[in-house]
């Protein structure tokens, strides 16, 4: 009932920013609307299992982060425009991973993947040395 897709991805040197974004088309016959999922973004990189990487609710008013990208991304959303951001900064070689967006009808936050109903493709992000 709802489609993510990101994009923003690229390759960027290490210290330097990117800006991923995740549209999301909700059916028009589904009950609900893009606001009343609660939303997050996952990561994998080659070899490892996907890690959570930050969540928002479904109002935007509680968010919550993986310790390794505390203090550095920031998530956010816009419910008017059916779009999910996720700021990163400072990057380091280690955040190279293909980032995936995702949807959950549970309350609140959560960093459990299992949680998450939909999810987009992904979208290759590189940070260089």
């Amino acid at each position: 009932q709802v489609q993510l897709v990101e994009s923003g991805g690229g390759l960027v040197q290490a210290g330097g920013s990117l800006r991923l974004f995740c549209a999301a088309s909700v059916r028009t016959t589904s009950s609900r609307t893009f606001s009343t999922y609660a939303m997050g973004w996952f990561r994998q990189a080659p070899g490892k299992e996907r890690e959570f990487v930050a969540a928002i609710s479904w109002s935007g008013g509680s968010t919550d982060y993986g310790d390794s990208v505390k203090g550095r991304f920031t998530i956010s959303r816009d419910n008017a425009k059916n779009t999910l951001y996720l700021q990163m900064n400072r990057l380091k070689p280690e955040d190279t991973a293909v980032y995936y967006c995702a949807a959950s009808t549970v309350p609140g936050t959560t960093k459990n993947k299992n949680d998450y109903s939909y999810w987009g493709q992904g979208t290759q992000v590189t940070v260089s040395s």
